[in-house]
């Protein structure tokens, strides 16, 4: 078998991709005797083992002067990436009003279901999930200002009311206070030693906003300010008491883990991939590539593993039950010990 033009791919385990028509795979395969290059997941024949080179994308193919199969259509999403750029940039550039998916239909010639149904396959949100977190962007970029003025910022985001603004956007703290740097936000902590070692749970009046993992109780709380650091900031083991013995429950599945409240911020992508997160059964793990195809979005594997990365509450939203495709653990913010150990213990 020819050698695969990608250092993180592994030629024994593409081939057995190519065999099983996985459709989470993230590269193209080509055929030297028909001069075609095809997904993974191509319906076709399979051919014979010499005669296949793999490639990271499909253009890497084209140089190398394979033509698409028409069967598989491996260029498809490369079209449909460029289509949902258009749309990205007609949606930047109209974010002063409300735009329909009718709106969109008529920019790229296609039908209101189409364009939703192409534009969530490549990024993974809706138009309108979209163009709120265009506006979302704009509204803290103005609040950032020196002197800024909350209902300007509003309006000027396109909003038609602070009343629409309130029920569309979540900044996880009034527009004021993240003015303000979250000035008056406080965030109380606790910690408390587990088999894992040293955990700190911390809350805002709303939930949990932070789940972290460590040694040092010192070390534990200077992340803690670095994530937060303008809010107030105050150790509370007394009134913490039930967050974190439900967050200790949530490593043993016991009943008083119930269903812990969150205030965590979130694109709406993250929020996808962290919900997808919660609903992986207890003792069983899933790989970066499935989770992308749970979501709906197979090839956005390395976005996917990003959202997990940036998961501020661990344990509570599991990303230790994510694990490479060949069954490797892979990078833990905590450490790949206590993934490891997280996962003997729910598997016990």
């Amino acid at each position: 078998m020819a050698s695969i033009h990608e250092p993180d791919l592994n030629p024994t385990q593409a081939w057995r991709q190519v065999l099983a028509r996985d459709s989470s795979a993230d590269f193209v395969y080509a055929v030297a005797s028909t001069g075609i290059f095809c997904r993974p997941s191509c319906p076709s024949r399979r051919p014979a083992a010499a005669n296949v080179r793999f490639f990271p994308d499909a253009a890497g193919a084209l140089a190398a002067g394979y033509r698409a199969c028409k069967r598989c259509a491996p260029l498809g999403e490369r079209r449909e990436a460029a289509t949902v750029a258009r749309l990205c940039r007609y949606l930047a550039t109209h974010r002063d009003r409300a735009v329909t998916l009718a709106d969109l239909a008529k920019v790229v010639h296609s039908s209101p279901f189409t364009v939703q149904r192409m534009f969530t396959r490549v990024l993974g949100v809706s138009p309108r999930e979209y163009q709120a977190q265009l506006r979302t962007s704009q509204v803290r970029r103005s609040l950032s200002e020196p002197g800024a003025s909350v209902t300007d910022a509003i309006y000027e985001a396109g909003y038609s009311s602070s009343s629409r603004f309130y029920e569309a956007e979540n900044l996880g703290m009034s527009p004021t206070r993240f003015r303000e740097g979250g000035l008056h936000e406080t965030i109380r902590f606790a910690t408390a030693h587990c088999e894992l070692g040293l955990l700190l749970v911390a809350a805002t009046e709303r939930g949990v906003c932070s789940v972290m993992l460590g040694d040092e109780p010192a070390v534990l709380e200077r992340l803690l300010r670095q994530q937060f650091r303008a809010a107030t900031i105050r150790p509370d083991a007394g009134g913490m008491t039930e967050q974190v013995k439900a967050v200790l429950a949530a490593m043993t599945n016991h009943p008083a883990a119930g269903d812990i409240p969150l205030d965590v911020r979130a694109t709406a992508f993250q929020a996808r991939v962290w919900q997808a997160l919660r609903q992986i059964p207890r003792g069983q793990t899933r790989s970066y590539a499935q989770l992308a195809q749970a979501i709906g979005q197979p090839t956005a594997v390395r976005a996917v593993a990003r959202a997990c990365g940036t998961n501020p509450v661990a344990i509570v939203v599991p990303c230790h039950r994510v694990i490479g495709s060949d069954g490797s653990l892979t990078g833990y913010r905590w450490g790949v010990e206590r993934k490891k150990k997280l996962l003997a213990i729910e598997g016990s």
